[in-house]
């Protein structure tokens, strides 16, 4: 739903309980207020309203102050992210607010790509981020981002392939030959794999061959700020969705994938 003729709203508060990090923000339009991020895996349901409660004392607001809700929609762990989406939905229906569904791997990447920066100098030109969260049995949630070198810290990477779980070893042979077929022109200067990366460390690197020193693997949790800045964009636009019909981003494997999973 668009509502593009609507007053845009102000304070926004964003939640997620995808990974084993929930992660809380509040924000004020496009600028961070507070965020709270805890590692609390299998207990996101006990802690998610405490800390909601205590972000937005730690603003200095309170739940009649928020003007819009940003709910990371996975994909992830099935039963975590419901626990955040049923949340704001509630929330939502109950304050008369709108909510948006935001992807956690475009979070993810968005988080992943600055703290892999901070860390070290970032070659010139295009890059690519690949954003990390294990699904299990070689299996890992993922999608393909590109982002400038010069680009602004508060500008979104732009997505080049959909979220999706996906064989970690087919999807970097298809990252492979995606490469292969670029210009040398065309192809990104540095490549950041962010996320959960302990476990698919060595997939990840067969992509080395063609960025060496430039392929960087950065363990990162994701973090509340990261998915204020995306549902701030959608809600400062006057965008929002049904509450009623926003459901998690349930992603299944490709047919083919599946029976390669299954032939293991």
């Amino acid at each position: 739903m668009n509502n593009n003729d609507t007053k845009p709203q102000k304070r926004f508060l964003a939640l997620d309980t995808s990974t084993s990090s929930l992660a809380v923000s509040v924000m004020d339009n496009d600028q961070l207020l507070t965020e709270i991020n805890t590692s609390a895996e299998r207990n996101h349901s006990v802690y998610l309203h405490p800390v909601m409660a205590q972000a937005l004392e730690q603003a200095g607001i309170g739940m009649d102050d928020i003007d819009g809700i940003a709910v990371g929609v996975g994909p992830g762990s099935y039963t975590g992210i419901r626990i955040a989406v049923t949340a704001a939905k509630t929330l939502a229906w109950a304050n008369r607010i709108p909510v948006v569904g935001v992807s956690s791997l475009h979070a993810l990447a968005w988080g992943g790509l600055q703290a892999g920066r901070d860390q070290h100098e970032a070659a010139a030109g295009n890059h690519w981020v690949i954003p990390l969260l294990d699904a299990r049995r070689g299996q890992v949630y993922t999608a393909l981002f590109a982002a400038e070198a010069a680009g602004s810290k508060s500008k979104a990477p732009e997505r080049l392939a959909a979220d999706g779980i996906r064989l970690m070893e087919a999807w970097v042979d298809e990252l492979n030959e995606r490469i292969g077929q670029l210009s040398e022109q065309e192809r990104p200067s540095a490549v950041y794999v962010v996320g959960e990366t302990d476990l698919h460390a060595e997939a990840a690197r067969r992509l080395s061959s063609w960025f060496g020193d430039h392929l960087q693997l950065v363990p990162y949790a994701l973090e509340g700020r990261w998915l204020g800045y995306l549902g701030a964009a959608r809600l400062s636009a006057g965008d929002s969705d049904e509450p009623h019909t926003l459901i998690p981003n349930y992603t299944q494997l490709s047919e083919a994938e599946a029976n390669l999973l299954r032939r293991r």
